[in-house]
């Protein structure tokens, strides 16, 4: 009798269980009710998840639902009222600022040990998983990061990236067999961009002797590493909001996820250990990597990154070499397809800073600003870094900008813990620094100087991207000799006009940890000599 009246019946447990939800009911509506009674300086958005956690992340955007793609669909929506609003997610997640005003932004990421802001956890929970790295680090860690990844990027790396940028598009021609052809469709321009890209990290940022024909892989051969860093990048968002115990399912993507995460560790590891020998042997590799292991190795052992750290900064450089590069490249050849005028004025320039046969040089690079300048407006159109993620440490102030038109600030309280989206698709389409921002005028960019922090689709302040000099420089180079060789024409279905190829394509903007354009074709025909 005993023991049959301590048993917990199968009735009792299902009605702790009801009453812990209805007490999170409760507590979930009276906390929402709080932030609905509590005046705010911005206008509140709601919606019934929140677009970047569980199970919200998951989702895109519908007429119900906010996800996490929702800052490109309502682009042209979500300011009208302020370039600041408050998003109040109902069923799930916490309140959060999202800001399409880059001085917010400026002041959020300004990065020091006396900063207010900080990067929340979750925000670098998928670049973290790999090792912490100058993406993820905060404070003093941040700090001995940028000590050792910095030195990596210089005037020698840029020299480097230029001239295998070149030696590149001539092995992609000769191996595509377009050398005796007038007329090229390419069914998926993404994938020569991203091989150009993944090339150029190959062998720049990693020393690899690869070529058009022969990419690296592992050691085993089993998976290329070009396709286990897509199959990362399609996976991301799964990987970062499931529970971890379903990312073991016999799902098949999932268990490619997982091949292609295992993949890419093995290659970093044995990168590191590789690197480590070389450096110690006295190779003098003028690679990113070489160069980043090098800067390590001399660093008193306060200041020494280990292996997982290393491997950390290993994933940063291939993802964000690779993935963000060649988003931006196919966006600029999207809108080049398009944009014959604008084309041709771009070619005007290559050919009078070229000539039709001389292969472009180093010196080049700030001579062809307009080839750089449509390179910089395809990014600011659809911006592959879409968010920028701070969280306030402590109870701080915003200093905001008056509305446009409106001269002056105000001085705005943030409690802490608030969370601060910069959301950088807003930025890039804020009127307050874009004249009819849905518009592709890359002359809004002629004539900037290279690093001009006016140019923000990089990101801004002290931890603006290592790499933006690397992409511009492999930008330039291979769009300047793919113009001058050849014109550049959209693939149109039957009765579709070039602006209906415009929303057709590129609209379709997917959203992962980057931003891009939808896979779509383009045509290339041979120029005819000037």
């Amino acid at each position: 009798m005993l023991e049959s009246s301590s048993r917990i019946s199968w009735s009792q447990v299902i009605a702790v269980l009801a009453a812990l939800w209805g007490f999170s009911i409760l507590r979930r509506i009276f906390r929402l009710a709080k932030v609905a009674l509590t005046p705010s300086e911005f206008p509140k958005l709601y919606t019934p998840l929140y677009p970047f956690s569980f199970p919200g992340g998951l989702l895109t955007s519908g007429s119900w639902n906010d996800g996490r793609d929702w800052h490109w669909v309502r682009r042209f929506q979500t300011y009208r009222q302020s370039e600041t609003v408050l998003v109040v997610p109902i069923l799930s997640g916490k309140p959060s600022l999202w800001s399409s005003n880059i001085d917010i932004g400026r002041q959020v990421a300004a990065g020091g040990h006396r900063s207010d802001f900080i990067k929340p956890p979750y925000s670098t929970r998928t670049l973290h998983a790999w090792g912490m790295n100058i993406a993820s680090a905060e404070g003093s860690m941040w700090r001995k990061h940028r000590r050792i990844v910095g030195p990596a990027f210089g005037p020698e790396l840029y020299k480097l990236v230029w001239n295998k940028t070149l030696e590149i598009y001539r092995e992609m021609v000769e191996v595509e067999g377009w050398k005796n052809q007038n007329v090229v469709e390419i069914p998926v321009v993404q994938k020569i961009t991203a091989k150009l890209a993944f090339l150029l990290i190959s062998t720049c940022g990693f020393g690899f002797s690869s070529t058009w024909e022969d990419s690296p892989q592992t050691a085993d051969g089993a998976m290329p590493i070009q396709e286990a860093l897509k199959i990362v990048a399609e996976t991301s968002i799964l990987f970062t909001f499931l529970p971890k115990w379903l990312r073991f399912l016999p799902i098949s993507g999932m268990k490619e996820g997982r091949l292609a995460q295992d993949r890419l560790r093995v290659f970093m590891q044995d990168q590191v250990t590789e690197r480590k020998g070389m450096v110690a042997s006295g190779d003098k590799r003028a690679d990113a990597f070489t160069i980043m292991v090098k800067s390590n190795q001399d660093e008193s052992s306060k200041y020494q990154l280990d292996d997982s750290e290393l491997i950390g900064n290993v994933f940063v450089m291939l993802f964000a070499g690779h993935e963000t590069t060649a988003n931006s490249l196919a966006v600029t050849l999207g809108y080049m397809a398009i944009r014959e005028d604008i084309q041709n004025e771009v070619v005007e320039q290559i050919m009078s800073v070229l000539g039709p046969t001389r292969d472009p040089d180093y010196n080049d690079y700030l001579k062809l600003d307009k080839v750089l300048a449509i390179f910089y407006e395809a990014t600011r159109m659809i911006p592959a870094g879409h968010v920028l993620f701070r969280g306030a440490a402590e109870d701080t102030v915003l200093t905001v900008p008056n509305s446009v038109g409106e001269e002056g600030t105000k001085t705005v309280p943030v409690a802490k813990d608030t969370t601060v989206i910069i959301d950088m698709v807003g930025v890039q389409y804020n009127p307050r620094y874009f004249e009819d921002p849905e518009e592709f005028k890359p002359s809004r960019w002629y004539g900037l100087p290279a690093d001009s922090e006016q140019y923000t689709a990089f990101s801004v302040g002290p931890r603006a991207c290592l790499g933006r000099r690397f992409a511009t420089v492999e930008g330039t180079c291979f769009l300047a000799m793919l113009l001058r060789d050849w014109q550049v024409l959209p693939v149109l279905r039957d009765g579709e006009t070039k602006e209906a190829w415009r929303v057709r394509v590129l609209n379709d903007v997917r959203v992962s940890i980057t931003m891009k354009a939808g896979d779509f074709p383009i045509k290339l025909a041979r120029r005819k000599p000037f």
